[in-house]
């Protein structure tokens, strides 16, 4: 993992989002990553993720959306979050998702983005995690604690 760029920073974190569906959601999420320079095309991203959503829904219990892609189109590893206001439909058995986690990964970075996937989806099986991230009173917060918890050191 390159040590210049962050995996997530505040501005890669949307608190209170409101979204219709899951397509939203990812759209709303793809938007701070292009404005952050770490995705050159959303449009072209947007596609990826699709593709990926398509081969099976990234829903985890405990109201949790996990959508991911390698993509041309990703400058760096990054990690987008959303706090829902209201749940959206993420294909999970037990209901819909209030937080989702977009994972952004270059299209040569196999490792890394699997290495993300991984360290979250541990943290994710515990409920303080999942609490302490939709209780997060800002933006800041919520990265801070992905950081802390998700990012190896």
């Amino acid at each position: 993992m390159g040590t210049t760029t962050p995996l997530i920073t505040a501005d890669l974190v949307a608190v209170d989002l409101v979204a219709a569906d899951r397509t939203e959601v990812t759209r709303r999420l793809i938007d701070l990553l292009v404005a952050a320079g770490r995705v050159s095309d959303g449009d072209g991203f947007a596609a990826d993720v699709a593709a990926r959503e398509a081969q099976m829904a990234t829903g985890m219990p405990g109201g949790i959306g996990l959508p991911h892609a390698r993509s041309e189109h990703v400058v760096a590893p990054s990690l987008a979050v959303g706090k829902l206001a209201q749940g959206v439909d993420w294909g999970a058995p037990d209901g819909p998702a209030r937080l989702v986690f977009l994972i952004a990964a270059p299209a040569s970075g196999d490792a890394d983005h699997l290495q993300i996937l991984a360290a979250l989806a541990r943290r994710l099986v515990h409920e303080e995690f999942r609490t302490s991230l939709l209780e997060a009173p800002d933006a800041a917060t919520v990265a801070q604690i992905v950081t802390r918890e998700v990012v190896p050191s």
